[in-house]
């Protein structure tokens, strides 16, 4: 019989290139994210002292490989420790991390998850009925990446609201004239009754963002994100009071719920963001969410990119009641990929998946060819 308390044996770190060709390639320019190709990608798999395994995907950033080398940081962490001690895991990593390792914000994420994975196959559930479940579906919006003009919104616009999915936010090419057209434009092709959001991913100054704020409130936009640096407080906070439109932020700024529970109490932003990528895993988005909905705020996750990583998303997002939306990047094709399950979307709902564990059947043979470094 599987001991519940069997140890964390071994632990491995794939860094992989999205792309066919795997040679270096050029990160400067690849910082546009135009679309149009597969960003690289990590797999993190755990296995037990009883052979039970857990994967997860984990970010790849620009480089796969410098990704990996800093979760190569967090894997002796997590030796010999269980699975199910997921919050004492967390809390033991504060003082591991602090003490000269202070990796990236997507380092510790893949290795919660992989665990959770292994604590939903030993208990024969989905993890999203381990966390407690809130619902079996969630409204899905999408979002763009960043195109060259206002035709190129407006066309997409159009197409996401014909495939009947619940929402389309733009990520604007920059600079605020060319943004503001591009706002009207989408808002003129599907009509008042779709909902949009608008994330520049930080504008030039606080003066544009204002500025785009009030054009966006004027056009019925639901929300605006990152319209500022994260860590520019002052700058979202001032913002905030001055603009109708609820800003949402949070998603790439450290200390997960400690500073998520700052911008809450001073009034920073309107919605909060998290997700099992960025911000440690699913541990952390349900603590996250958990003091947002405490606060009455809603507490929004943020696209995780990958498709695989996105299956792993959904879990908590069913298990959250103070998430309105589920959110992909789009078109998909970019980043359906490594995995043979994929979201069910119904009628524009992301519905909750079958099995055990993260219900996800990874595609090995993909995963084999664009491995370019194991850790």
């Amino acid at each position: 019989m599987t001991s519940m308390l069997s140890k964390i044996k071994s632990i491995e770190i794939r860094a992989c290139r999205g792309g066919d060709e795997l040679e270096e390639f050029d990160t400067v320019a690849a910082v546009k994210l135009p679309g149009g190709s597969r960003p690289d990608f990590t797999v993190v798999t755990i296995t037990t002292e009883d052979g039970v395994q857990g994967t997860s995907f984990g970010f790849g950033a620009q480089d796969a490989k410098a990704a990996a080398a800093a979760m190569s940081q967090v894997k002796p962490f997590f030796i010999g420790r269980s699975a199910h001690d997921s919050a004492k895991n967390m809390k033991d990593f504060e003082i591991y991390d602090r003490r000269w390792n202070h990796v990236p914000i997507y380092a510790y994420a893949p290795f919660d998850n992989a665990c959770w994975d292994i604590v939903g196959k030993m208990a024969h559930l989905p993890v999203y009925k381990v966390l407690g479940a809130a619902r079996e579906k969630v409204p899905l919006y999408v979002s763009s990446m960043f195109l060259d003009g206002p035709e190129d919104y407006a066309r997409q616009a159009l197409e996401v609201k014909a495939k009947g999915y619940k929402g389309y936010k733009l990520h604007p090419p920059g600079g605020l004239d060319l943004d503001i057209a591009c706002y009207r434009a989408v808002r003129a092709a599907v009509g008042d009754d779709f909902t949009l959001m608008a994330d520049p991913v930080i504008m030039a100054s606080y003066e544009e963002a204002l500025k785009a704020g009030r054009e966006l409130e004027r056009l019925g936009y639901k929300w605006l994100e990152e319209p500022l640096l994260d860590v520019n407080l002052n700058g979202l906070k001032k913002l905030r009071e001055k603009l109708d439109i609820p800003i949402c932020g949070t998603e790439v700024i450290a200390g997960n719920q400690y500073s998520v529970a700052h911008c809450i109490k001073e009034g920073i932003v309107d919605i909060v963001r998290t997700d099992v990528s960025w911000r440690a895993g699913i541990t952390a988005v349900m603590k996250t969410a958990h003091l947002a909905e405490a606060h009455g705020v809603q507490c929004e996750l943020h696209t995780t990119i990958y498709h695989g990583l996105e299956q792993v998303q959904l879990h908590p997002s069913l298990a959250i009641s103070n998430c309105e939306f589920f959110e992909t990047l789009y078109p998909f094709d970019d980043f359906l990929f490594g995995t043979k399950t994929q979201l069910n979307i119904v009628d524009g709902y992301v519905m909750a998946p079958v099995g055990e564990g993260l219900c996800i059947e990874y595609d090995w043979d993909f995963i084999d060819k664009h491995t370019v470094a194991v850790l």
